[in-house]
């Protein structure tokens, strides 16, 4: 029925989205769906680095919010560096700089000190 007119297009039936059952509990947003809201209570930590908070919290010896968690992993990128993140190449370009010291090292040019007048 391809070259039949008004048989073809249109919508399929049972083709698309499902509509999403609204469960008791979630609230209903104004363009759809629906979210659950949760209160985060804060838990009070003792000032520390951001690194040990979350390897104490990895080893779960202190409790933090989702959102605590989150701004200590933010806030430890600015105090930690990587392992990795310096590159082969600023390695052995510091390598070179601690070898160049001594014997080896970048002389300073001659000076000029005769005045031809």
């Amino acid at each position: 029925m391809a070259g039949v007119k008004g048989r073809s297009g249109g919508a399929r039936s049972g083709a698309g989205r499902k509509p999403k059952a609204v469960v008791e509990g979630l609230e209903a947003q104004a363009h759809g769906g629906a979210l659950k809201r949760q209160k985060a209570v804060t838990v009070p930590q003792e000032t520390t680095d951001m690194l040990t908070l979350l390897q104490k919290v990895a080893l779960g010896q202190t409790e933090a919010t989702s959102l605590q968690v989150r701004a200590a992993i933010a806030a430890v990128q600015y105090t930690h560096a990587k392992k990795g993140e310096g590159g082969k190449k600023d390695d052995a370009a510091d390598r070179a700089k601690a070898a160049a010291g001594g014997k080896f090292g970048v002389r300073q040019g001659p000076r000029l000190v005769a005045n031809n007048k």
